[in-house]
């Protein structure tokens, strides 16, 4: 038997006052009254030998109620392993509070079942040790070590989260805590349901720390989710038909049958489709609808599902501009082939710039910029033509025939596009369309018909760099490139644009959705959904209010109270936007300015990491643990208050000895009370 507090054991010297009671107490002579002295002899001897025997028992029971009194106090144990933690803890415990532990048990939700937890594990430490009560909000006031009260304070605060982390990061997070105090021995709890998707032991590096992990365990469910949804164009054009897929997942065991998906779209609502999901597997869905008028785009993806639930929308949003701009630079007179394409297409502004007149400040306005058979590019319209893809817009060069050569490899140069080289006058028929790419994906409704194709009288050899051709020579030249720049693009033509050495021009079903397709592409696609509880950075034009207040707020729609200022950050003509914690729920949230009109519009969705319900086993989670790892699998009716204290203490004896001191003082008013003499 070991003690945790030895020095209490000092205390025994106490025994000495039931002694010394029992010298000058009990050995007092009493004056006895007879009437009648015929056998007060014997009477007296009697009376003395039973009265010494009840002192005597009655003196037993007060030192055995005294020293198991002070062996309470001095906390005994039996030690369960040679390394029993004395002195001072720090101990930290993490309450997975995310969506999954709102599955039941057999009793309650697992995040009720996971707070009694924790309560029972902060009852079985002193007051003197400190603590940590953290969840997956990662909130400031949770990294700082507390008192048993506090910790017993914070759990009752604890409500459910959108918020998953990986137990990698919440060990990071813990042994960060427990480093700031002076405690001898340190100690983690995680009290989660260890799904797969969080549960990431092989990171968890610190060795410093031992980690108790308390697996609690749900009643299986099953669950449908939409975990995510994308439109096949980066832009969608007014009056026309828009097609947005949908991946949809079921997480269980099962096939799930009449899965009804619909769509809500400007406030109408329509069936798009009941679907069959095998078990474990995952199915894409395409949602058509059309786009009736400019502006912003409320879309929201709905299936029907139960029990688990918060999955089950997906909310969406987008522009669609009224007009897409587009820019010629020429050198002299505007191309005429370029004018009549997008003079029969109004939802195109084409607009004319001599190279010699550029106002650059105006080239962010526009979506695609052409590049009219230039003899020269200048170097600082390189720059400006780098910088205005790099932010999304499309650049499509066709080369003068007689181009110099060295400005032209500079520009190619600033967009890593490999290099030009001199005019060839080798007449050379295209021979292959790459429909993969977006400008000719679903431009052709039967891709094995034989296209007529151009052919061009001469072209500048350009070796491919780092892009892809969009249209190939028979001999595998490209004819026209694209190298990806930033978040925009450059198409290079390796033929001039004139219609006497290209026929380009002449043959319309492969130049206007040239043309078109490189000027939508150059509409730089907004995200139009992010995830809650990630660190998204929102993007939007700088607008100056009208009031001159630049305080751009975000306001959830159809709340009238749930309206928060995001950290912002104002680059030029765009404002970066953080909202941080201040996104809790799922929906659209409008971006604006006091008194002013709407700005930009985003979608919010909960993380679907806690879709998946599949969690570790005891015995899988056994295979993976490290020396610093212990795994507390018990009953759940075990009192956990015990089963650490077991753990940290062994055996623990200390009311065993309080019961033992009570029995004893019982049983000395026995004999006082009950033992005449």
């Amino acid at each position: 038997m070991s003690f945790l507090y030895p020095a209490f054991l000092t205390a025994l010297a106490t025994i000495a006052i039931p002694i010394i009671i029992h010298l000058f107490y009990f050995r007092r002579f009493k004056k006895v009254y007879f009437t009648n002295v015929q056998f007060l002899k014997e009477v007296k001897q009697e009376t003395s030998n039973r009265q010494k025997i009840r002192n005597l028992l009655v003196l037993l029971m007060r030192i055995l109620a005294i020293a198991m009194l002070v062996l309470a106090f001095t906390q005994p144990f039996l030690p369960k392993s040679e390394q029993v933690k004395q002195g001072m803890q720090a101990v930290s415990v993490f309450i997975d509070n995310s969506f999954s532990m709102n599955a039941r048990s057999q009793e309650s939700p697992l995040v009720e079942l996971a707070k009694k937890r924790a309560k029972e594990i902060i009852q079985a430490y002193p007051e003197t040790d400190r603590f940590q009560i953290l969840t997956n909000d990662f909130e400031g006031k949770d990294q700082r070590l507390i008192s048993k009260e506090e910790a017993l304070n914070r759990i009752e605060e604890i409500r459910s989260s959108p918020l998953s982390r990986d137990l990698s990061k919440v060990a990071l997070r813990q042994s960060q805590c427990l480093a700031t105090g002076k405690a001898e021995h340190k100690t983690a709890f995680w009290i989660t349901d260890f799904q797969r998707s969080i549960t990431d032991l092989q990171n968890v590096k610190d060795t410093s720390v031992q980690f108790q992990l308390i697996p609690l365990r749900a009643v299986q469910e099953r669950n449908v989710s939409i975990d995510s949804a994308w439109f096949d164009s980066p832009v969608q054009i007014l009056n026309q038909p828009a097609n947005l897929y949908v991946k949809i997942s079921n997480q269980s065991d099962v096939e799930s049958e009449e899965v009804r998906l619909s769509l809500q779209h400007d406030g109408q609502v329509k069936p798009a489709g009941s679907l069959k999901i095998p078990a474990r597997s995952s199915l894409i869905d395409t949602v058509s609808f059309t786009i009736l008028h400019a502006g912003w785009h409320q879309v929201k993806l709905s299936v029907t599902d139960f029990p688990v639930q918060f999955d089950d929308d997906y909310f969406a949003s987008f522009y669609v501009a009224e007009q897409i701009r587009v820019l010629s630079i020429n050198e002299g007179n505007a191309n005429k082939y370029l004018n009549k394409v997008f003079a029969g297409a109004p939802y195109f502004i084409l607009d004319q710039m001599e190279a010699r007149a550029l106002d650059y400040s105006r080239l962010g306005n526009y979506q695609l910029i052409i590049l009219n058979e230039l003899p020269l590019i200048s170097s600082g319209l390189v720059q400006e033509l780098k910088t205005f893809a790099q932010n999304g817009g499309h650049v499509l060069v066709f080369p003068s025939r007689n181009a110099e050569l060295n400005s032209y490899n500079s520009f190619l140069a600033a967009f890593e596009a490999g290099n030009l080289g001199g005019f060839d006058n080798t007449v050379r028929q295209a021979s292959q369309i790459n429909t993969e790419e977006f400008v000719f994906r679903d431009v052709f409704l039967n891709k094995n018909e034989q296209l007529r194709l151009p052919s061009s009288q001469g072209n500048f050899p350009l070796t491919p760099g780092k892009g892809e051709a969009i249209l190939s020579y028979r001999d595998g030249s490209a004819m026209v490139n694209k190298y990806n720049a930033g978040e925009g693009a450059l198409y290079f033509s390796a033929a001039p644009l004139q219609d006497d050495l290209n026929d380009l021009v002449r043959n319309a079903e492969i130049f206007v959705p040239l043309l078109f397709k490189t000027a939508i592409s150059g509409s730089k696609g907004r995200q139009i959904a992010y995830t809650i509880g990630k660190e998204e950075v929102l993007e939007a034009r700088h607008k100056v209010a009208a009031a001159g207040e630049i305080i751009y707020k975000l306001k959830k729609t159809g709340t009238g109270d749930q309206e928060f200022i995001p950290e912002q950050r104002i680059l030029g003509s765009k404002v970066l936007l953080t909202p941080g914690k201040g996104i809790q729920e799922s929906g659209w949230y409008r971006l604006g300015l006091p008194a002013d009109s709407l700005v930009a519009e985003y979608a919010f969705n909960l993380d679907r990491k806690e879709s998946d319900l599949s969690y570790f086993s005891d015995e899988e989670l056994e295979g993976q643990l490290k020396p610093h790892l212990q795994l507390l699998s018990e009953t759940a009716e075990a009192n956990f208050t015990q089963v650490v204290g077991e753990q940290n203490q062994g055996v623990v004896l200390w009311r065993w000895f309080l019961v033992f001191a009570l029995l004893f003082l019982a049983l000395e008013t026995l004999f006082l009370r009950l033992w005449k003499v």
